[in-house]
Order: structure tokens, then sequence, then C-alpha cells
């Protein structure tokens, strides 16, 4: 008798593809990634310390805003960063008082249909990998994280935001919607009614409204802002990074399948990683109570 896989078994099979190699082939067939210096970038400035990236935006004059060339870095620094197996997890800031106040209204202004679409696609592939990358990214919202900005923090997977910084999506005041995720990150963060409310009105909101509303996880002190978020970041590198990788990719996948389908990709996620050295260290680490010495596979 030919049984045939259903619905949910073969959409968990696409979204598990990627993470096979790394969590049940072993050491002597994966290929290694030895660490390697930094490319070379003019508009980002992108750090490797102690296994934590650190990438910060850095156009000061013009508010960090996202213009098409910093797009075309942050795409190669999302490259970069997937590639790495010396990178644990990922610091996204701005340089000088915003995180990114925006896309480049200049550029903006001069986009037809087609090129608009295209931008919009653009970016929003960039933000896709970098939310899928398999390793923990927490913003740094040190100021202004509005429109582009607002988005880029969206696209990481935690965010810390300073007493003084602010959100918002402003582009109807421009004619225009939001174009790299906002309209599909925002009310999955808040909730719809709320998403609608922030982008119709177009209006800014500080950092204690933004997490009360969820959309950050942390408001701490300007000065504390990267000492806190790095505090954090490493806290979760210090855990299992597979499990941190299939957590991840549960939750994200999860959230756009029915109630059955989500629990069955949860408990092949979970039967996956039993297949791993990570588990076996874990709890063998429990058991003896000593701390865990986590490789990844």
């Amino acid at each position: 008798m030919v049984q045939v896989a259903s619905a949910a078994e073969i959409r968990w099979r696409s979204v598990l593809r990627s993470a096979l190699p790394a969590a049940i082939f072993p050491p002597s067939t994966k290929p290694k990634t030895q660490p390697r210096p930094t490319m070379s970038y003019e508009l980002i400035r992108f750090e490797v310390n102690d296994h934590i990236a650190t990438l910060t935006i850095n156009r000061p004059d013009k508010l960090n805003a996202l213009n098409d060339a910093v797009m075309a870095e942050l795409s190669s620094a999302v490259d970069e960063i997937t590639a790495r197996d010396d990178i644990a997890g990922v610091i996204v800031t701005g340089a000088g008082k915003a995180f990114v106040a925006g896309a480049d209204i200049g550029e903006l202004s001069k986009q037809g249909p087609f090129d608009g679409k295209a931008r919009s696609v653009r970016g929003q592939n960039v933000l896709r990998r970098l939310e899928t990358c398999g390793k923990p990214v927490i913003a740094a919202v040190n100021g202004f994280a509005l429109g582009g900005g607002c988005e880029l923090a969206m696209a990481c997977h935690l965010r810390v935001a300073s007493e003084k910084a602010k959100f918002g999506q402003p582009e109807v005041k421009l004619g225009i919607c939001p174009g790299f995720g906002g309209t599909q990150r925002l009310p999955r963060l808040v909730g719809k009614g709320r998403a609608l409310d922030l982008i119709m009105s177009g209006r800014m909101i500080g950092a204690d409204e933004a997490f009360q509303m969820g959309l950050v996880n942390k408001v701490v002190p300007p000065d504390d802002l990267l000492q806190e978020t790095e505090k954090m970041l490493r806290g979760i590198v210090a855990m299992g990074p597979l499990a941190i990788r299939l957590s991840i990719e549960a939750i994200d996948s999860g959230c756009d399948m029915s109630l059955d389908e989500g629990l069955l990709l949860e408990a092949n996620h979970f039967g996956l990683l039993a297949a791993t050295a990570d588990m076996r260290e874990g709890m063998g680490a429990f058991l003896e109570k000593r701390d865990p010495e986590f490789t990844g596979k």
C-alpha cells in the first residue's frame, strides 16, 4: 500500500531541509568554515569580537538612511554572517543619534512602479535572509527607528531599545506604504489593531510605549544599550546553537501554520535534536551538575 505524505509533513520537510546538514551529519562529513577577516565595507561597520558580530549602519550625517548602496552592503554582511562559523550571534545598531531613520527619500522620489516594486523586493529579501540566518540577531535601537529602520529592527529576533529610541512607520505621510515588511511583521508582533493604528496614522512612539505593546523586549538607559544588548546575546549563544536555530525556525514557520501543523513541526524538531551531540552534552552536564560545552553538532 502506498503511503502519501500529509500536507503538514511536506511543509515540515521544506522548512527543515536547511537544518538537516548541521544537525545530523557527523563532523567529518560537514565542510568547515575557518574564521576569516571581514569583508570591506564603506557604509556599515562590521566587527567580530569573541563570536559576536556587531553590524553598525554608518551614515550618521544622513541619520543612517537606507539607500541602495547601504542595502547592498547589508546584503553582503548577511551573507558573511550566515557563512562564518566563528559568528554565533549578531547585534545590529546605528551610528550617531539614529538607529535608522528610514529610507533615502531622494532615491524613493525618483522611482516608478517597476523599480519601486524591485526596490521593495530587494529590501524584503535582505531582511528575510537576516531573519532566517540561523543565528540569533538582536537590534540595539539607539535612536530613531522609522520606516525602513523600524522594519530592520523587526527583522531582528529581539529588540533592546534606549530610553531615547523612537519607532514608527510614517510612510503614509509620503503617499506610500511600508515596503520592507512593515505591514507583515508589525501585526505579527503587536497585533492587527495596533499595527493599523501605527501604519495608518504614521505616528511616532517612544521606547516605553513600544515596550508596552510588545514591539520592544527591553528598555535601558542610553549609556547601557550596547552592554545590555551584548549581555542578553551572550546569554543566548551560551545555549545549544542547534537548539536555538531550530527554536527560531519552529516559531517563525509555525506562526503561519495551523496549530496541528505547528505541533508536528515542533515534534520533528524535538526528535531531530535528540540525534545531536549537543543534546547528549546538555543532558550530561545537567546530570553531572556542570556547565555544558556545546559544539553545534
